[in-house]
């Protein structure tokens, strides 16, 4: 779809329901329902999904809330097949991001990582885990997509690329099962999971590690014919000691690198002014790369400044000498300090610096290439990516891009946190209304999963009028489209920030139904606890305000809760091993001895006798000590029961001891 062509039939999911309405019959997966046939508008479609997560059917309801229910067995999907070389290949397309539009300039050269690359290509080739350290800007990720192309042929499940920005342990799991295997609409649950990854044999290369210790040996238990190439910041909680993961660290480079990163940047020897201000950066950076990648946009920029001779505005840094051969003469003084991202920033286009001003305001996130047509406001915008990434003032993060570490805080001190406010609030209405079309599927909305997290976080904690409200549309819009698209991590957050936004905004209803879908997801993950919790709020507040279906659907889903949660009965003695269960039988009576036999006997003032016919059990020796109870084997239908005989040894022999 066109993002910048909005279309009257996109609407709130439900928007124009009333109460009167009923519920439509089963749809099929990803059908669209209509709503709001009674009201005089045009019906917007709802995306209705149905998946199936462990042993649950569940229907992802975005009008009255989901429903759950025991998959039937002939819902089950079939056993996951892996994923041919044509899906393989279009699984690797999508672990990256677009590349942008326009002419942008290939990434930055890998000068002096040639050793490092070596040794972690030797090491991933002996079916070692190594976990690369290094501070933000040291070229990780760079040297990250070197390697994962080096090792696509070690393993037989390929290279998979993840990212573990807001990942826990079982996400990745998840994301691992999904990027090997074709199951859609299929989610294994927390018993089924560790059966389904085991056998994957890949080379996993995880950017962006946010966990160690405990939680990265479970992660390599569940998978233990992986090979795994970490990259994490140094204050990443490192491996345990039993993890067998190697440690690589990743230092800046020394000046000579930086300077031929910086000459090769700009394709032309340096000054000497430039080679002077090259060294103090270098001393204030630590050597990082992506210093000098943004060092090496600003000089390109200054030298296009020159060349074109643009002198209108009185700050023509260059002039351009005789001889061509010679280096060009700079008559404006560099930008001192380590941070050039802010001389950088001032000679952006201004659809640039419009993107940077929108994903400062998001807390770092880029916007997709294709939705800033509509949130710039030009429709040649989408080149602004690729203007920013030249410049090395935003990176690649997953399948998206992010401001570059130190952007923001360099930027700080400058206006560009001007307008925020109303930046993020246009992003979640358009956010809201682009979810919420129906040509648009769930997966495509969860590929913006960090964008609209993120205006939901900005909304919630602003406090501003009007901001609550926005972020309950935009929840109620995408949520659904997580659940439907497999992503439940973003499904979690995002129904968090709706319920407490609904709260904010005084929206009972609303936050009803944020509390049902938090109680749906605790049921589906095992968290019986907080599914009760969160479904009677649910029921609750759908009483007051007499929503009937709704409060049917919260009352089935917790009593599903209530079913789950009763203890399982006590299992069954077992008798001799190999021999069927049996239960302990009481001695027959016709073997009693003579004293039982006696104390059957009616007492000296009872001169009746008792009744011909078959005589009752005899009672419990009082006097006898206590004997442990012991299973014995069913006797056969027809056999006469026979007396056991003492034995030196096995159960009567025990028993023989425990009388002594």
């Amino acid at each position: 779809m066109d993002p910048t062509n909005r279309t009257p039939d996109a609407a709130r999911p439900g928007e124009g329901r009333t109460g009167a309405e009923t519920p439509g019959s089963p749809v099929p997966p990803g059908s669209p329902v209509p709503s709001g046939e009674e009201t005089g508008q045009s019906p917007a479609p709802v995306r209705v999904v149905q998946l199936v997560a462990g042993d649950y059917l569940l229907t992802v309801n975005p009008v009255d809330g989901s429903e759950i229910e025991p998959c039937p067995p002939g819902r089950m999907p079939p056993p996951a097949r892996r994923h041919d070389p044509d899906a393989r290949a279009e699984r690797d397309r999508a672990a990256v991001p677009p590349p942008p539009a326009g002419a942008a300039r290939s990434g930055a050269p890998l000068i002096g990582r040639g050793e490092v690359r070596e040794r972690l290509g030797r090491l991933l080739s002996r079916g070692r885990s190594v976990r690369l350290t290094g501070p933000a800007g040291s070229g990780r990720t760079a040297l990250l997509d070197v390697l994962a192309a080096d090792c696509a042929h070690l393993a037989p499940d390929g290279v998979v690329r993840l990212n573990g920005r807001h990942r826990t342990t079982a996400d990745l799991l998840h994301e691992l099962f999904a990027a090997v295997h074709h199951a859609p609409l299929h989610r294994p649950d927390r018993a089924g999971l560790p059966a389904a990854v085991r056998e994957i044999g890949a080379v996993v290369v995880l950017d962006d590690l946010e966990f160690g210790g405990a939680a990265l040996d479970e992660l390599l238990d569940a998978t233990p014919e992986c090979a795994f190439l970490f990259a994490a910041r140094p204050d990443v909680p490192a491996p345990s000691a039993d993890a067998h993961v190697e440690e690589v660290v990743l230092d800046g480079l020394d000046r000579t690198e930086c300077l031929e990163l910086l000459e090769t940047a700009v394709d032309r020897p340096l000054t000497d002014e430039e080679a002077d201000w090259a060294a103090d950066l270098w001393v204030e950076s630590d050597g990082l790369p992506l210093r000098f990648v943004q060092a090496g946009a600003l000089l390109r920029r200054l030298d296009g400044a020159a060349a074109e001779g643009d002198a209108a505005d009185g700050e023509r840094p260059f002039s351009i000498p005789e001889n061509a051969d010679d280096p060009v003469v700079r008559r404006a003084p560099l930008p001192r300090g380590a941070a050039p991202a802010v001389a950088l920033a001032a000679r952006l286009g201004d659809s640039a610096r419009e993107t940077l001003r929108f994903a400062l305001a998001l807390g770092g996130e880029v916007p997709h290439q294709a939705q800033l047509p509509a949130l710039v406001g030009d429709e040649h915008a989408d080149a602004a990516v690729g203007e920013l990434f030249d410049g090395g003032l935003i990176t690649v993060v997953g399948a998206h891009y992010r401001v570059a570490a130190g952007v923001a805080g360099q930027l700080a001190g400058a206006d560009w946190s001007e307008g925020a406010g109303e930046r993020v609030l246009a992003a979640a209405r358009h956010y809201a209304w682009w979810a919420g079309h129906p040509s648009v599927t769930p997966e495509r909305i969860a590929a913006e999963a960090d964008v609209i997290l993120a205006a939901l976080t900005a909304l919630v904690t602003s406090g501003a009028p009007g901001h609550p409200a926005a972020a309950v549309l935009l929840a109620r819009t995408a949520a659904p489209a997580f659940a439907g698209a497999l992503h439940w991590s973003a499904w979690e957050r995002g129904l968090r920030h709706g319920q407490e936004a609904a709260r904010l905004a005084g929206e009972v209803g609303e936050e009803a139904y944020f509390h049902h879908e938090l109680g749906v997801l605790a049921l589906c993950t095992g968290n019986l606890g907080r599914a009760r919790a969160e479904l009677e709020a649910s029921t609750g507040l759908r009483g007051v305000l007499a929503d009937k279906r709704g409060a049917v659907a919260s009352r089935r889903a917790l009593a599903l809760v209530a079913d789950r949660s009763r203890p399982a009965p006590a299992p069954t003695p077992v008798g001799r091993p190999g021999g069927p269960a049996a239960r302990p039988r009481r001695r027959p009576a016709a073997r009693a001895g003579p004293r039982a036999r006696r104390s059957r006997r009616p007492a000296a003032s009872s001169p009746r006798r008792p009744p011909p016919g078959p005589r009752p059990s005899p009672p419990t020796r009082t006097a006898s000590p206590p004997r442990p109870s012991t299973a014995f084997p069913r006797r056969a239908p027809g056999r006469a029961p026979v007396r056991p005989r003492p034995a030196a040894s096995g159960v009567a022999g025990r028993r023989r001891g425990c009388r002594s």
